[in-house]
């Protein structure tokens, strides 16, 4: 393999950390009178273009060059579409409920905020958990994808690399905050592309594809696996993209609505390209013979496979590339983080540097995970039943003739949801244990059989049949109370919505800026 020597593969990553380092600690200082307000979130305050950029960082990560490519082998052409097409179109929510959200809760900047609103406070502390937990597990994700980069790409230890990035993005994001994260991902996006582009010519023109091997792949056939991510895919991504509170904080800081449209409806088609064209290189691979199953190759390193017949400074593209995107997407982790658990679990009354320090702290057990984590999928899709079991049973509020609907409600279904696929996992295996496994997906998206679909559908439909369950119980519940007390019985009563004024009547705009800060019903 072209695979750069010890010296300049340490040279190529550490330098671009240096270089982060000094671009998010300048700008950061000339940031650091900014008040608590700002650093936590910048609501209102962003333009399209840099949008798209940073929806464009905060939607990858390191992980792309495992998880895409692997795919490709498995699944071949219509896994890679059906997978690239399940992760950039789900950005387009953001465009679409943003502003609604927005509307309703104009003074937040993240999902829980209007969850408190919407269902009371025990709702929004099991959403906030729920998140805090999925950015937990994504920032293990992203550690132990770059470290895994690194090793394979160069031979190198992780464990240094990991340490270092957690260590400077750490400094600059608890100096600046959510506006920090921004503008880097402004540079950070803007140098993928660039990156992303070279490094597709270059793949292109230097690998030598076998076209004897491209019918006897099999992989412009469809399968029954790809069939089944049709449905799997869109389900997993689009409800975790809810969990994801970097994505959040960007939707509450586009200026406008228009700009937040065209940034996120750009920042899915280049989002869009790029997946597709880094989940090429695994079929490339197989097909130029780089990757070869019968040899007991693994997927997931299809793409590091068929770097090794390349020239070593085409993996030094490769490898400013990873370090790029990792960074972005961590400092993004590490930001929503800081600001979700300021807003949610102490209502921004704590002072910051007590937030700064406690995420500091995390980066430890996150960086220890990092390097047992045994499958990367396997930690995304931890999160992805539980996003797929609570979503739909959140997402009923946002109707206003759903008026009826209570936080009690969402949380027997989201925990219902996961019950109902530990009880479809023990009818269908006909074990309790292979049940319990089932909730953890320990076996992957990859068995061919019926398990992991299976789950996917009992998640949403269970927590829906749950949720409603709920509903039908308290509502019941609330009319034999109110009979037994002899009080009215309100549970069905539509709620009084005051209006903002356009003209800003002052005794309107109080009572409004009074109801929007009030919590919601838990029953």
């Amino acid at each position: 393999m072209g695979q750069p020597s010890f010296a300049a593969s340490n040279a190529v990553i550490y330098l671009t950390y240096g270089v982060f380092l000094v671009l998010g600690t300048g700008i950061a200082w000339k940031m650091r009178k900014q008040s608590k307000g700002e650093f936590l979130a910048g609501n209102r305050t962003q333009s399209a273009l840099p949008l798209a950029l940073n929806f464009i960082a905060s939607a990858l990560g390191s992980g792309i060059l495992f998880s895409y490519p692997e795919l490709a082998t498995l699944a071949g052409v219509q896994g890679l579409v059906i997978y690239a097409l399940a992760s950039a179109l789900p950005l387009l929510i953001f465009a679409v409920l943003g502003p609604i959200i927005r509307r309703r809760c104009p003074d937040g900047f993240v999902l829980t905020e209007w969850t408190r609103q919407r269902y009371g406070v025990v709702a929004a502390l099991y959403l906030s958990f729920m998140t805090l937990v999925t950015l937990f597990l994504y920032m293990v994700a992203e550690l132990s994808a770059v470290g895994q980069v690194v090793n394979t790409l160069t031979g190198l230890d992780g464990l240094p690399v990991v340490i270092v990035e957690c260590v400077i993005t750490t400094i600059y994001t608890a100096l600046g905050g959510f506006r920090i994260s921004f503008l880097t991902d402004n540079v950070q996006g803007a140098m993928v592309i660039g990156l992303i582009i070279i490094a597709t010519v270059t793949i292109g023109v230097k690998t030598k594809i076998d076209s004897s091997l491209i019918d006897s792949s099999g992989l412009t056939k469809s399968s029954l696996l790809g069939w089944q991510l049709l449905y799997i895919l869109p389900v997993a991504v689009l409800t975790n993209d809810f969990f994801l509170s970097n994505f959040w904080l960007r939707t509450f800081a586009s200026k406008t609505d228009r700009d937040l449209w065209i940034g996120v409806s750009t920042a899915t088609i280049v989002t869009l390209i790029i997946l597709t064209l880094v989940g090429v290189t695994g079929l490339m691979a197989a097909w130029s013979g780089a990757y070869d199953p019968a040899r007991g190759d693994d997927g997931s390193v299809a793409f590091f496979l068929l770097l090794e017949q390349l020239p070593s400074w085409v993996v030094g593209i490769v490898l400013v590339m990873v370090v790029s995107l990792s960074t972005a997407a961590y400092d993004s982790l590490q930001s929503a983080m800081i600001s979700s658990a300021s807003n949610d679990l102490f209502r921004n009354k704590l002072g910051i540097w007590w937030i700064r320090a406690a995420v500091a702290l995390i980066c430890v057990p996150v960086v220890v995970l990092a390097l047992k984590a045994p499958s990367i999928l396997q930690i995304y899709l931890i999160s992805d039943l539980v996003s797929a079991s609570t979503i739909p049973v959140l997402l009923i509020g946002l109707s206003k003739s759903c008026y009826w609907w209570r936080g009690f409600d969402v949380v027997v279904g989201g925990l219902g949801g996961i019950i109902t696929v530990f009880i479809f996992g023990t009818i269908y295996y006909g074990s309790a244990e292979a049940g319990g496994k089932l909730i953890l997906l320990e076996s992957g998206l990859y068995e061919g059989d019926w398990g992991a679909f299976g789950a996917f559908v009992a998640a949403p439909v269970g927590g829906l049949l749950f949720g409603f369950g709920a509903c039908i119980l308290r509502i019941s519940a609330l009319w034999v109370f109110s009979k037994v007390r002899g009080t009215r019985f309100t549970a069905l009563d539509r709620p009084v919505e005051v209006m903002r004024d356009d003209e800003g009547d002052v005794d309107v705009l109080r009572e409004t800026e009074r109801i929007d800060r009030k919590d919601g019903k838990f029953f």
